[in-house]
């Protein structure tokens, strides 16, 4: 005896784990703020500088103007104006190439600043003749004429290469 065709069908419940929509997802429908904002929100933005949103997507930029009652008023004077020479001529690369060989400098101390201002002086007078008995110079330069006060206070100075 033959079972029709539709008794022997089993029924099951089946659960779908996957997106109910498939294809491209319309994103008016989503308020995405930043890059995909929509008009209305763009808008709102531009004319409403106090909104919490205008506050919150200022990106860390600082502001060319001030808020005047309820309007926002642009200052030429807060916007940045870039100054950049003129490189025409110019005959150097704009960059380093890594080809370059590394520069090993050792601490620059106390001895080494000694040579580099004083011992090519010192040298000159002791073979001209020009120190007295006690080795001090009979025609001070102006850096030896200064007092240790003086000198530091010239070495703490803006614009003096001290770290």
């Amino acid at each position: 005896m033959a079972l029709p065709l539709t008794s022997s069908l089993v029924q099951t419940r089946v659960i779908s784990t996957s997106a109910t929509a498939y294809g491209k997802k319309n994103f008016r429908k989503f308020l995405m703020y930043g890059k995909r904002g929509t008009r209305q929100f763009k808008q709102q933005v531009k004319s409403d500088p106090t909104s919490e949103f205008h506050q919150m997507f200022s990106r860390g930029v600082r502001p060319v103007g001030e808020l005047v009652g309820k309007k926002y008023e642009v200052i030429p004077e807060k916007i940045p104006e870039l100054i950049v020479p003129d490189l025409e001529g110019f005959k150097l690369k704009p960059y380093v190439s890594y080809r370059v060989p590394d520069v090993v400098q050792g601490e620059f101390r106390p001895q080494d600043l000694f040579h580099a201002v004083y011992s090519q002086k010192i040298a000159e007078d002791f073979k001209a003749g020009k120190l007295d008995e006690e080795g001090r110079p009979l025609e001070p330069s102006e850096e030896e004429q200064l007092t240790p006060e003086v000198a530091k206070e010239r070495a703490l100075k803006i614009g003096s290469d001290r770290f």
